[in-house]
């Protein structure tokens, strides 16, 4: 092992268009796109080595064994067995926002950033094309979770992106409007806590039986598809004044993959910031609580807020950078 102490800094993520689309079921049959960005919200992953050949794996609960398998938490035990760490090795985790259930892509963040870690502790130096698959392999091959690639792939590569997902790979391509434009993006956006959280695999899970059954499921997924490469192309050419009906539209559809992405509780909130000034929005990550996007000029956010006093607005920027590592002690 190259060093005594890493640590990673990894970034979570929201979605504007194409969620679902990015399901192997989905893009197996066709393929599917979605446009992500990073955010400045963070997951953090230290390593450092043990002075015995033990593990010891702290997050909600702390873990202390003797082998890899003896691991209870999964994705801790995956990527150490995909890395070829037996031992010796005490593993910890810090979050900017609450880990679970608020669909900011916290469990793909995680794998990103302990894989990242684990690496560098090895004295390996991997790229992002490499952490992101090897990612998805351990949640959706090893661990059969029923969830998409976008997570991963934003969490390696960082900033805002536009990904395609092809039965035979994954392409990546940076959405690049210009600093301005940027900056305008930024300041539409609005992210409000509902204080919901809930567990996603029950609402993404029931998501994956539908699209493998049924065909209205599948048209709606290639729907969201198309709403992704709508939004790349008013990226591109800078067409701020469409984002929002895209999001609108793509919420819409949404609503209706599985029981449990939206409530009473959501629509009402949703209305209210329609009404107040907000052109389009949706819940981030798999639904059914978490985190509230709305698409909005920024003279219209005071009011928004002021009609929403349930919810908690979190400041936030996009962020250029994926998974890095921000220290080392040799």
């Amino acid at each position: 092992m190259c060093c005594a102490v890493i640590i990673t800094r990894t970034p979570l993520r929201i979605s504007f268009a194409g969620g679902g689309s990015d399901f192997p079921a989905v893009y197996e049959r066709g393929s599917g796109a979605v446009v992500a960005t990073a955010i400045d919200k963070y997951m953090y992953i230290t390593v450092n080595r043990k002075f015995d050949e033990k593990i010891r794996a702290s997050y909600s609960m702390t873990e202390m064994v003797d082998r890899v398998d003896d691991l209870k938490h999964e994705l801790i035990r995956e990527a150490l067995r995909m890395t070829g760490i037996t031992g010796g090795i005490e593993i910890t985790s810090i979050s900017d926002i609450p880990s679970r259930g608020t669909g900011l892509g916290s469990s793909s963040t995680y794998t990103v950033g302990l894989l990242h870690a684990l690496h560098a502790f090895a004295g390996r130096h991997v790229g992002a094309k490499r952490l992101a698959e090897e990612a998805c392999e351990i949640e959706l091959g090893r661990l059969d979770r029923p969830i998409g690639k976008q997570d991963q792939y934003i969490a390696a590569y960082g900033g805002l992106q536009f990904i395609r997902f092809e039965p035979d790979g994954v392409l990546v391509e940076p959405l690049l409007p210009g600093g301005e434009f940027r900056r305008d993006l930024e300041e539409h956006l609005l992210l409000l806590y509902t204080g919901l959280t809930r567990r996603a695999d029950s609402i993404l899970a029931e998501q994956q039986r539908n699209f493998e059954d049924g065909a209205a499921a599948l048209s709606d997924a290639a729907r969201l598809r198309d709403l992704a490469i709508d939004l790349r192309a008013a990226i591109l050419d800078r067409r701020l004044d469409t984002i929002g009906e895209i999001l609108d539209a793509g919420w819409k559809i949404k609503r209706g993959l599985a029981s449990g992405i939206s409530s009473p509780q959501i629509d009402d909130w949703y209305e209210r910031a329609r009404a107040a000034g907000a052109s389009g929005g949706k819940v981030v990550g798999a639904g059914g609580g978490g985190f509230l996007l709305l698409f909005a000029a920024p003279r219209d956010h005071a009011r928004i807020v002021e009609r929403l006093p349930e919810l908690r607005q979190i400041p936030m920027h996009l962020e250029p950078f994926g998974s890095r590592i921000i220290y080392v002690e040799e």
